[in-house]
């Protein structure tokens, strides 16, 4: 069945304005239901948790439910759920907190196609010996080549990370493949879903990694970040809270000052959602109706980005930086472009009075960027479409962008 667009719309009050929102992958437009849900907790049982009365009680209740919720989007227990204010700084969380594990000699693999966040952390182990090799993408197709990576492994690799979906490329790179490939040397795999997430269920156990982070603000919800992580693993990672704290405190000890209790609260509404457009596909509830509901987001996402993609790459001067497949499989509906030698800034200020919302840069991917000398050009255009947005938009879009082009 295809998405009820007119459902999903009415869930997303700032959708009934003037603009189409096509810069999703910088953060999503906000559910009704995640707003409600923030100010209800705020209104009624805004207390610090743990405490014997019953409106502290009811705080604790709350946010403790919120591991139930990403557990079952996980598909993980909940003590493997670890909360904070965005996956840069849960990133950064985890770095600190696998300091003791990380010895001199020891290797780090990363890739130039991650967005910083999962670049940064990792680079300041360096200065105390550790090894850092880069898995680099091929200059032409900007492909991530397995056989590449596995030239990098050694007995002394402890950490490959790399991005579930590229926030620049859109491409889906292949998690189990690459988490069998880690796990033959003994190595952990860290992986950024910030891109991937709003788009494709995520099932933790099938994929195989050993941490696996995303931030609810690209899933509809308010600016809150979620991540998973094996609970032998969480539980061997270094105390980063308070001295009193030792290091079977799991998840408390990885959440240094408490988490957003109202952006836990909020959150669970976009599970919710999840769940409910997939009752709507006929699943019953639970698990198999938040795989349903992202099986119909999944569907609607192809066929507007196969209508971009269309237009794209009919226009002879236009660059698709990345996959030109629109199949769900491979790709997400995040697609990057160049003009010709023109400056992807002014392309992008040309769509504005289109009342279109678009972007161009390096989007914190930096690396890609630089290192295939998109600077000079301004960085890319990028249009970061999801569920909610329609093949209207996309047509309004692409009569904004022919002048151009």
């Amino acid at each position: 069945m295809p998405l009820d667009l007119s459902f999903v719309r009415s869930q997303f009050p700032a959708l009934a304005g003037e603009w189409a929102f096509m810069d999703n992958a910088g953060g999503s437009q906000v559910l009704r239901s995640v707003a409600e849900r923030m100010s209800d907790y705020l209104l009624t049982s805004n207390v610090q948790t743990g405490a014997s009365y019953a409106p502290s009680q009811l705080s604790l209740q709350r946010v403790s439910e919120t591991r139930d919720a990403f557990a079952l989007m996980m598909n993980c227990d909940r003590g493997e759920i670890i909360e904070g204010p965005n996956t840069t700084v849960l990133l950064r969380f985890l770095s600190e907190a696998m300091t003791s594990r990380l010895q001199p000699g020891d290797e780090i693999i990363l890739t130039n196609v991650d967005h910083e966040a999962n670049i940064g952390p990792w680079l300041k182990h360096e200065a105390r010996g550790v090894v850092i090799k880069w898995w680099r993408c091929d200059p032409e197709t900007f492909e991530l080549d397995l056989e590449d990576l596995k030239a990098l492994m050694s007995e002394r690799t402890k950490l490959v990370c790399v991005t579930h979906a590229s926030n620049i490329l859109g491409t889906i790179n292949p998690i189990p493949e690459i988490a069998e490939i880690a796990h033959a040397v003994g190595a952990d795999l860290v992986v950024d879903a910030v891109a991937y997430a709003p788009h494709r269920a995520i099932d933790v156990k099938a994929l195989g990694a050993d941490y696996y982070v995303f931030s609810v603000y690209k899933v509809f919800g308010p600016h809150h970040a979620v991540m998973y992580g094996r609970r032998d693993k969480l539980e061997a990672l270094d105390n980063i809270y308070h001295y009193f704290f030792d290091k079977s405190r799991v998840p408390h000890k990885l959440e240094p000052g408490n988490i957003n209790y109202e952006a836990a609260w909020g959150s669970i509404g976009a599970v919710d959602y999840v769940e409910e457009l997939g009752r709507r596909e006929g699943a019953s509830g639970g698990r198999p109706a938040i795989e349903a509901g992202f099986a119909a987001i999944a569907e609607q996402e192809r066929i507007v980005t196969a209508r971009l993609m269309d237009f794209l790459t009919s226009r002879n001067s236009v660059r698709v930086i990345g996959r030109r497949s629109t199949a769900i499989e491979d790709r997400v509906s995040t697609l990057s472009f160049t003009v010709g030698e023109e400056s992807s800034k002014a392309v992008v200020e040309a769509v504005d009075a289109a009342k279109v919302g678009i972007r161009f840069g390096d989007f914190y991917a930096r690396r890609i960027v630089e290192e295939h000398g998109l600077m000079r050009q301004d960085g890319v255009v990028r249009v970061s479409m999801i569920h909610y947005n329609t093949v209207e938009e996309v047509d309004r879009l692409i009569a904004a962008l022919e002048p151009r082009l």
